[in-house]
């Protein structure tokens, strides 16, 4: 295995499409004998965490990265930037629920996994897909750069190995090292979110972005509050928008990576869904930087109004996929 060098593109060009396809019907096999079982046959929230080392690498990341994308966290107890990244991918690999799964690597007691993916210093982030070794980053970075990664990996891995992630019964919990089984998330929510549907209703786009950040904070995976608060983000900005301006604007400056959002954003709250992507995908296409991360993360905030199972989403990530890569 050579890790170094390695790009998220070139990765994409070793796939086998044969590996694919019975990596993806391997997984999607284990997805309905996970319904059929009435959820006994998936894993538990617990197991999309693991400590790995260097005995256990080979069944536990290059195995497992055939079923799904394994992310890699390199990282060890002095590290103080470790202590801030570690514990935001944990909590991504929760939310991500079964997308990827997480593997953490103390690099003092894994010398040689180390010398192997070439690590000049930590935290250091890997991902290994089909039997692949990519770098994603190194250091602590924002928690919009780390989504964007993730999304971009797992549609890889989808597109290009089959790689459908892996089923996940969140009531199989698994006790802890004393017996004692994990806490049961708080909740519900009903009342928080009733609030923010009222606020919704009422024009306060204000108040129901906070009711739903007050359910987000306590329960990041939290699915209806997610897709509230990007309805209630989207409409809160048309509420701001003086449409004939905005048009113009976009019309009159191409390059305006500010007027094109602002443009997408009234596409999408019309219904013009397939105008509102392809705005933004164009808009990523011409920038970089700063305009290009905006843009992007702004085109995945319209992809929580819509819908992951909606198949203009799918279009769109494709398109984009090709942009950037």
């Amino acid at each position: 295995m050579q890790p170094r060098n390695m790009s998220m593109s070139g990765v994409v060009d070793l796939a086998a499409v044969k590996a694919a396809q019975e990596a993806k019907a391997k997984a999607e096999q284990a997805r309905a004998e996970a319904a059929r079982n009435g959820g006994g046959g998936a894993a538990s929230p617990s197991s999309l965490v693991i400590d790995v080392d260097e005995a256990g690498f080979e069944r536990d990341v290059l195995q497992r990265s055939t079923e799904v994308p394994v992310v890699i966290d390199f990282w060890a107890e002095w590290c103080e930037p470790c202590k801030q990244l570690g514990p935001l991918l944990e909590r991504l690999a929760l939310e991500y629920n079964g997308r990827f799964l997480l593997a953490k690597v103390d690099v003092d007691a894994n010398q040689m996994l180390m010398q192997q993916f070439g690590i000049q210093g930590i935290p250091a982030v890997f991902a290994v897909v089909a039997g692949q070794a990519l770098p994603l980053f190194q250091g602590a970075a924002p928690e919009t750069q780390i989504r964007q990664t993730l999304d971009q990996l797992i549609q890889v891995g989808e597109e290009r190995f089959g790689l459908t992630g892996i089923a996940v019964d969140p009531d199989a919990a698994q006790p802890d090292e004393a017996g004692q089984a994990p806490p049961v998330p708080a909740g519900p929510y009903d009342a928080l979110l009733e609030a923010a549907v009222q606020a919704l209703d009422a024009g306060d786009f204000a108040g129901a972005v906070q009711a739903y950040r007050n359910v987000l904070s306590d329960d990041p995976a939290n699915t209806e509050a997610k897709l509230g608060l990007a309805q209630a983000e989207l409409l809160r900005r048309v509420s701001e928008l003086d449409p004939q301006q905005v048009r113009k604007d976009a019309a009159e400056r191409p390059g305006d990576v500010s007027a094109q959002l602002a443009a997408a954003d009234l596409d999408l709250a019309g219904g013009h869904v397939e105008d509102a992507f392809g705005r933004i995908v164009e808009t990523v296409r011409r920038t970089a930087g700063e305009d290009r991360d905006a843009a992007r993360l702004r085109l995945l905030e319209l992809f929580e109004v819509v819908g992951a199972e909606d198949p203009r989403v799918a279009a769109a990530r494709t398109a984009l996929a090709r942009v950037l890569f």
